[in-house]
C-alpha cells in the first residue's frame, strides 16, 4: 500500500473518542436572512461563551434541518455571524436555524428564519473607512509563525521535483517569508527523524543530525517551533507503526521515561548549542494531531501522559521555555488537555491546534476559564495550521480562490488568535510524494521555484498595511459576509484592503453573480489632492496559474518558460484617478471586484 492510499485510508478515523465537552450554550437570538444577489446573507446575536456557530439549513419549514457544508472545511462550524450562503439557486426559499457550538459540539437549535437569493440584488457594496479615528495596533497574527515541511529539507541532497535544488530553493522559501511578509518563526513536523536524531548502542541520543539542520535554519534569522515529534524506532512500541513517504513513527512509546529522556536532553542539549537565553524565546510543542490515528497509535489519555511527561522535563530543564499542545486536527481536544492540565498541575504555555477551509473558531473561553479556575496565566492560542484545504495535490490550492480565504481567516483571528499559521510556505514538500508538475495542488505559498501563488500575494498585500487600523465597515449586497475590508493610516497615507470572497468552494472558479461595485469612501481626511494607487489580485492580475496557461501549462517550464514566468511573477501597482478631498474630508473611489478578488488602494496626499 502507497503513503498515499494508506494516509487516505486513515485520515478521517480518530485515535480515541474525546472526552466529555463543556455543557451546551443557549442557541444565538436575533436570527435573521436577508435576499441578496446569488446569496443569502446570515447575521444573528453573539452568545458569551461560544466558540463559534453551526449553521443549519432545510428547503422545506418541517424538513430536515441539515448543518450547511461549504465543501472544503474539517470543521463546519464558524466563529462569528455574519455568514454568507452561496450554494442557492435561482427561485428557491431556504430555512435557516444557527446552533451555538462549544467544545463538546453544537446546542440546540434556534428558531428558524427564511429567505431566497434576490434575483434583482443591487450587487453594490459600500467600504466606509474613519481615517480620523484614533488608530489601533493591528495584531500581525500572520507573521508569528509559518509551516514548512520538515526542515531536514534544508540539508537535502537528493534530486528534486522538476530538476530542483531542493534544500536551496527551501532556505530562499523561507527568506521570502522572512524578508516579504516578515515571519519570525517556523514550524515544522520531524524533530525526531532518523536523520536529525538517532539511538547509540548504549541507548544514548545523538542530535549530530538535528545540530547540521538548525545551524542552516537558524542562519536565516528565523526562529524554530520545536515540534516534539515523531518517536524513533528504538523507542517506538510500534516502529512499524508510520506515517507519510518518509515513514514517520506514530507510535506511542515502548517505556514512557525513555521519552522523558529524549526531550530532556534534547532541551538540554539545545540550551548548550545556541545558549539558553536564546532557547528560551522558542516554543515547545508536543507532538501532532494525536487526535488522529493516522498521527497516533494511542488514546487520549496516552497523549495526555506524553504531553505532562514532556512539559515536566523542559520546565525542569528551563522554566522560560514556553510549551503547549495538543496540536490537534480539526480544534479537538483542547478543552480537555486544560482539563488535564488543571486537575494534575500540569504546565501549560499555550494551546495549538488546526483548521481547514474555513475561520478558525473562538478558542478564548478555554483560555479565559482555565485561567479562572487556576489563577494561573492564560494561555496563549497558536492555530499552528490552518489553511485553505487540508487535502493533498487538492487545485483550490493554486486557485485564486484562495486569495481572499487568507484574508477572511487572518480578519477573524485579529481579536481571538495570538497565531494564525498557514500550512505552509513551499511546495517543496515530501509528505506523500514530491510534486509531480508545477501546479499541482500543494499545499505552498510559493511553487517549486518559488513563484508567488495569489495566497501569498494575500499575506504580502495584508503585510503592507501601514500604520495602526482604522474602522472599516462594508455594507450592501454581501457587505461583511462576502465583501470585507481592513483599514489603517499613518500621517497622510490611508490603506484600504478589500476582499470578496466565500467559503464555498463549490464556486472555486469564481461566480458572476458574487462579482462586486465596490465604492470606497474614506472619511476625516485632510483637504487637499490624493493619489490612489491599487494593487489587484483576481483571475486577471498574480494569478500564476493563468501565465502558466498562457505558456501551455505542461508538468514543468523549460528555460525559457522559467524567464518568463519569473519576469510576470509580480504585483504589478496602478494608480487610479487622483481624488480631490474637499472640506467635508470625503474622498470616494468607485473599483470593480471579481469573485474571487482582493483590491488594495493606498491614498496619498500630495
Amino acid at each position: 500500500m502507497s503513503a498515499r492510499q494508506d494516509w487516505e485510508r486513515r485520515i478521517g478515523l480518530p485515535s480515541d473518542r474525546p472526552l466529555t465537552g463543556a455543557t451546551a450554550l443557549p442557541p444565538p437570538d436575533g436570527l435573521t436572512a436577508t435576499p441578496g444577489t446569488a446569496h443569502v446573507h446570515l447575521d444573528w446575536q453573539p452568545v458569551d461563551g461560544a466558540l463559534g456557530y453551526l449553521v443549519h439549513r432545510a428547503t422545506e419549514a418541517d424538513g430536515l434541518f441539515e448543518p450547511l457544508d461549504h465543501l472544503g472545511g474539517d470543521v463546519l462550524a464558524v466563529p462569528h455571524p455574519p455568514y454568507a450562503d452561496t450554494l442557492v439557486e435561482p427561485g428557491a426559499t431556504y430555512h435557516y436555524k444557527v446552533a451555538t457550538w462549544t467544545d463538546g459540539g453544537a446546542g440546540e437549535l434556534s428558531a428558524p428564519v427564511h429567505a431566497g437569493q434576490d434575483p434583482d440584488g443591487s450587487r453594490a457594496v459600500t467600504v466606509t473607512v474613519g481615517a480620523d479615528a484614533e488608530p489601533s495596533a493591528l495584531p500581525d497574527v500572520w507573521r508569528r509563525m509559518i509551516g514548512a515541511e520538515h526542515l531536514s529539507l534544508l540539508v537535502w541532497d537528493g534530486p528534486g521535483p522538476g530538476g530542483s535544488d531542493v534544500a536551496a530553493e527551501y532556505a530562499e522559501a523561507l527568506a521570502i517569508m522572512r524578508d516579504e511578509i516578515g515571519v519570525r518563526t517556523v514550524r515544522a513536523h520531524g524533530t525526531f527523524l532518523p536523520e536529525t536524531v538517532s539511538v547509540r548502542p548504549d541507548g544514548s541520543f545523538d542530535f549530530a543530525g538535528l545540530d547540521e539542520v538548525y545551524d542552516r535554519f537558524l542562519a536565516t534569522g528565523l526562529k524554530p517551533v520545536v515540534e516534539l515529534s515523531f518517536i524513533p524506532a528504538e523507542l517506538a512500541e510500534d516502529p512499524d507503526y508510520t506515517v507519510f513517504e518518509y515513514h514517520a513513527r506514530v507510535s506511542v512509546p515502548r517505556e514512557w521515561d525513555r521519552w522523558g529522556d529524549l526531550v530532556r536532553e534534547l532541551t538540554v542539549h539545545l540550551r548548550n548549542r545556541y545558549g539558553a537565553d536564546e532557547v528560551a524565546t522558542w516554543e515547545f510543542e508536543v507532538w501532532n494531531e494525536a487526535n488522529l490515528a493516522v498521527f497516533w497509535s494511542g488514546t487520549q489519555e496516552d497523549y495526555h501522559r506524553l504531553y505532562e511527561i514532556a512539559a515536566r522535563e523542559i520546565k525542569a530543564v528551563d522554566p522560560r521555555i514556553r510549551v503547549g499542545g495538543p496540536a490537534s486536527a480539526a480544534a479537538g481536544w483542547v478543552g480537555d488537555l486544560l482539563a488535564h492540565c488543571r486537575a494534575h498541575d500540569v504546565p501549560v504555555d499555550f494551546v495549538s491546534t488546526h483548521t481547514y477551509g474555513n475561520a478558525p473558531l473562538d478558542l478564548r473561553p478555554l483560555t479565559s476559564s482555565f485561567a479562572a479556575l487556576t489563577g494561573r496565566p492564560e494561555p496563549e492560542i497558536l492555530w499552528t495550521e490552518w489553511g485553505v484545504t487540508p487535502t493533498h495535490f487538492n487545485p483550490v490550492s493554486d486557485a485564486v480562490f484562495s486569495a481572499p480565504f487568507v484574508l477572511r481567516g487572518m480578519k477573524s483571528a485579529l481579536a481571538s488568535t495570538d497565531c494564525l499559521a498557514y500550512w505552509v510556505c513551499s511546495d517543496q514538500f515530501e509528505e506523500l510524494g514530491w510534486p509531480p508538475r508545477l501546479l499541482h495542488g500543494g499545499f505552498g505559498l510559493l511553487t517549486v521555484g518559488n513563484l508567488r501563488k495569489p495566497r501569498f500575494w494575500a499575506l504580502y498585500l495584508l503585510s503592507r498595511l501601514a500604520g495602526g487600523r482604522v474602522p472599516a465597515t462594508c455594507t450592501g449586497d454581501g457587505g461583511g459576509s462576502l465583501v470585507e475590508a481592513l483599514a489603517t493610516r499613518i500621517e497622510d497615507t490611508v490603506d484600504v484592503l478589500v476582499w470578496n470572497g466565500t467559503l464555498d468552494q463549490s464556486k472555486v472558479d469564481g461566480a458572476p453573480g458574487l462579482d462586486r461595485d465596490v465604492t470606497v469612501e474614506v472619511t476625516g481626511l485632510a483637504p487637499g489632492t490624493y493619489t490612489v494607487a491599487s494593487a489587484r489580485v483576481d483571475e486577471h492580475h498574480a494569478n500564476i496559474a493563468r501565465s502558466w496557461a498562457a505558456l501551455g501549462g505542461g508538468d514543468w517550464p523549460d528555460d525559457e518558460q522559467w524567464i518568463t514566468l519569473r519576469a510576470t511573477d509580480t504585483l504589478p501597482i496602478e494608480y487610479l484617478a487622483e481624488v480631490v478631498v474637499g472640506d467635508d474630508g470625503v474622498a470616494r473611489t468607485a473599483v470593480e471586484l471579481p469573485m474571487p478578488g482582493i483590491r488594495s488602494l493606498r491614498l496619498t496626499r500630495s
